[in-house]
């Protein structure tokens, strides 16, 4: 895979998506490529945090419009995110192969206890990651203007956003019911 669409896809989809994104936390062990991507947006470029799972119980309440998580989330971490996340805030979060259903299944099921929204997307190379989202609908609700007016991009744009939510029915069929859109 391209080296610069994983952090094109896992930065801009929510980033696009959230009307006034302004705060962002990212959770990893090397945050640096997903940090440039979010400097991108001029607005928030001087708000983003980077932290490791073990920092995350000590964030404030209701403080974050967005999450980008890299790392593997279980009921407790999720509890956490959606604690810190606005309410009207979005994660975005690694996962197994779609696969995988019965640990995506779990997974999805757990996001639906605090997220209205719950949509696998393609991230590149055959690799998906999890949009969850309390308020907005990732392909109803991008925001055109600012998808289409960022700088320096090679792959993100806003018709492959749109499309990277494109699922084949066997993925549909297995997880009905689960996959919240």
């Amino acid at each position: 895979m391209k080296s610069f669409i994983y952090p094109e896809m896992m930065v801009h989809v929510p980033l696009c998506t959230n009307k006034n994104p302004e705060n962002v936390l990212i959770i990893s062990d090397d945050a640096n490529l997903l940090s440039k991507e979010v400097e991108k947006h001029n607005e928030i470029s001087s708000n983003v945090v980077a932290c490791s799972l073990d920092s995350l119980r000590d964030l404030s309440d209701t403080n974050y419009d967005v999450v980008v998580c890299e790392m593997k989330g279980d009921s407790a971490v999720i509890a956490h995110i959606n604690r810190i996340l606005k309410e009207d805030g979005q994660l975005v979060i690694s996962h197994d192969s779609l696969d995988e259903t019965h640990s995506n299944k779990i997974l999805m099921q757990v996001l639906g206890n605090y997220f209205k929204v719950i949509m696998p997307y393609n991230i590149g190379d055959g690799a998906t990651a999890l949009l969850a989202s309390k308020e907005y609908h990732p392909t109803a609700d991008i925001i055109l203007q600012r998808s289409d007016m960022l700088d320096d991009l090679s792959y993100y744009n806003c018709d492959i956003h749109v499309s990277s939510f494109a699922m084949p029915n066997y993925i549909r069929k297995e997880y009905l019911g689960i996959i919240k859109n």
